[in-house]
């Protein structure tokens, strides 16, 4: 059985690869490690299909070494054994290690002599963020660098290679692919080439000849053929997390396009939790009091998203997005919270006031515990003067508002009328 195209167009040296030119390009650092003979073990990670396989191969191809293949999660440690044997007999070897995140203790224990000593020369692929998922004894072990989904050109000359290569692509099928059908295939596989590639070879395959022995393929024929594109907010994948992140910063930016194309990926992915959960946050930690009216929209959204599911759940996520990324802006309660929490944390808090603790038991007067409280709704306008922070925390002001809205201007005329009564009242007490 013949292997799959994008198998036998794996390039065989550095400059046959497509894409990842800030590495392999020219003086970059993995084609001066080539050059120089001076290769280092290394983690590449990045979507699938954006080329770690053939880095791994072609640095292997340049440098004349022998090429090898595990997967973390499958191959046991007799495999890397199997390998290592081979090292030790015949020199270097260039393995390539999928999914490297799922490395066991046992196996990277067998490793790391290997890696130090330069007998093998360490590829891990992985589409898992490893500063977060690969051990650090690994990683310390290890140069990273990050690959990126291939741009539309990219893949169009990956894929007019194979059209012409002969004796590894699909170049004696005598193929005539419409442009439509090229820019379809560079354009709808998010920057997989793998993709692109096997898409193409199964529209080749299954079109027949017309009289004059051309297989004309057309943007029809392509559709049909493509295998289903990977999502790019695949849940179990890195990106996931990316797209999270770029979902809440373009609602904090205000802008609503970039928001709801955020909004589509993590919908598409299938990932309905994730975005009601990441716009309660928002709302509250992003827009909060500037707009509170927004944020209760929002929480009723998303209550309404949960009921009825997708795909009408992306209607009222929509109408509550719109809403908070056109909203004035604010992140005074977050930060204000946060400035508490650092305090107490830190050891600086203090003791409560006496007359704040708990009365509700016998021997709390004897102790002083609620004495000398004043109960407010006792007073005109429910408000009186007394102290209520610990004597170290006096003065302190963790709320800094903001005057982005017409509600948080009113909140903060009313918070620094009461701070400047509270810190009279005070004063008065300390002078005595």
């Amino acid at each position: 059985m013949q292997e799959p195209l994008a198998f036998r167009m794996r390039p065989k040296s550095i400059a046959e690869i497509v894409g990842q030119q800030h590495l392999v390009g020219p003086n970059k650092i993995i084609a001066r490690m080539v050059k120089a003979k001076m290769l280092s073990s290394m983690i590449l990670y990045g979507p699938p299909g954006t080329g770690k396989t053939s880095i791994a191969s072609a640095i292997a191809g340049s440098t004349k070494y022998a090429f090898r293949q595990l997967n973390a999660s499958i191959d046991s440690k007799k495999q890397l054994q199997i390998v290592a044997e081979e090292a030790k007999m015949s020199g270097t070897v260039v393995l390539l290690l999928d999914e490297i995140h799922r490395l066991d203790k046992a196996k990277q224990d067998f490793l790391l002599p290997l890696l130090e000593s330069g007998q093998i020369i360490l590829v891990g692929a992985t589409t898992e963020n490893p500063y977060m998922s690969i051990n650090p004894a690994i990683r310390s072990r290890t140069q990273i660098f990050e690959v990126y989904p291939l741009q539309p050109a990219d893949i169009k000359k990956a894929l007019q290679q194979a059209l012409t290569n002969e004796k590894r692509g699909l170049g004696k099928y005598h193929v005539n692919l419409a442009e439509d059908a090229l820019t379809f295939l560079a354009t709808t596989t998010s920057g997989d080439l793998r993709s692109a590639l096997n898409g193409l070879e199964l529209a080749v395959k299954s079109t027949s000849p017309d009289e004059t022995g051309t297989i004309k393929i057309s943007l029809a024929t392509v559709e049909e053929s493509l295998q289903q594109k990977r999502l790019v907010a695949d849940k179990d994948g890195d990106s996931h997390y990316d797209t999270i992140s770029a979902f809440q910063k373009s609602i904090r930016g205000s802008d609503t396009d970039a928001a709801l194309h955020y909004l589509a990926r993590l919908l598409v992915a299938g990932d309905l939790k994730t975005v009601i959960r990441r716009l309660l946050i928002c709302a509250y930690e992003d827009i909060g009091l500037a707009n509170p009216t927004a944020c209760q929209h929002a929480v009723l959204a998303c209550q309404v998203a949960e009921k009825v599911g997708l795909p009408e759940a992306r209607i009222p996520l929509a109408d509550a997005i719109i809403e908070l990324c056109l909203s004035p802006k604010s992140n005074s309660g977050i930060t204000a919270i946060d400035a508490a929490l650092k305090d107490v944390n830190s050891g600086h808090s203090g003791q409560i006031p006496a007359k704040l603790k708990d009365a509700h038991y016998q021997g709390a007067k004897a102790l002083r515990h609620g004495l000398d409280y004043r109960y407010p709704h006792d007073y005109d306008n429910d408000w009186v003067a007394q102290q209520y922070l610990p004597d170290q925390l006096l003065g302190i002001h963790y709320y800094q508002p903001k005057t982005n809205s017409k509600y948080e201007i009113g909140l903060k005329q009313t918070y620094e009328q009461l701070s400047k009564l509270q810190n009279t009242k005070n004063n008065e007490d300390a002078n005595g």
